[in-house]
């Protein structure tokens, strides 16, 4: 039980690089996450197939797919389950299942088959306080160079929310392409926190300079507007 126990509360952290593996999925087999480089990826997991929580997710996953590849990012699902319960599961989404009018949804990344739960314990997506056979609902996002950039857990119960999933993934691209921090409810369009002044010689500048499109509370608190 001890060991079952630390097998499964690891669990790789922001800043890591991802973890290696490979897989089966309903898209064939991946190498992950060498095959996605370059690209962003939303790697999440889903306690079952066949289960109506993770059934409308799924439905929501596939119908914004095109949305998140127009971000560059690679979804990427996985349960402890089956191959062939996957694809049986995929077809019943696509044929019979209706969902805040979505229908007919043909989910076309990969789900991965990890029947043996070795990916969800690599990635710790095992909780034995929530089940100690099938994965919590989880989510990572992985930048470009493989790396761990944020996580987000979900209990079994709760479905996500995936206009913050969706958030998350542009915040972090925002703050890669512009050396900025985002506020509390940040959303695309807002204005963004500049860096902070390292010195106080800087901190004075900020201060006398700041000018239109910037909003200077005190030296440590500076929004601004991002180029449109």
């Amino acid at each position: 039980m001890n060991e079952l126990l630390n097998d499964s509360m690891m669990m790789p952290r922001i800043g890591d690089p991802a973890p290696v593996f490979d897989a089966v999925t309903t898209e064939g087999k991946i190498h992950f996450p060498l095959d996605f480089n370059g690209k962003w990826i939303i790697l999440f997991s889903h306690p079952s197939d066949f289960t109506p929580v993770c059934t409308s997710e799924f439905v929501m996953f596939g119908a914004m797919m095109k949305e998140f590849e127009a971000l560059d990012c690679q979804l990427v699902g996985l349960s402890v389950g089956g191959l062939y319960s996957h694809i049986a599961w995929l077809r019943t989404i696509r044929e019979k299942i209706e969902y805040r009018g979505k229908k007919h949804v043909d989910v076309r990344f990969p789900l991965i088959a990890d029947i043996n739960a070795d990916i969800a314990r690599l990635y710790g997506m095992l909780h034995p306080g929530e089940s100690e056979t099938q994965a919590v609902r989880a989510v990572f996002f992985i930048d470009p160079q493989s790396v761990i950039r944020s996580i987000i857990y979900y209990p079994m119960a709760l479905g996500r929310n995936f206009d913050e999933i969706k958030r998350v993934l542009i915040g972090l691209q925002t703050i890669d392409k512009y050396n900025v921090s985002l506020p509390a409810d940040w959303h695309p369009g807002d204005e963004v926190i500049a860096s902070t002044p390292g010195s106080l010689k800087a901190a004075d500048e900020r201060m006398e300079a700041s000018g239109p499109g910037t909003h200077c509370y005190d030296w440590f608190f500076c929004l601004k507007k991002l180029p449109v």
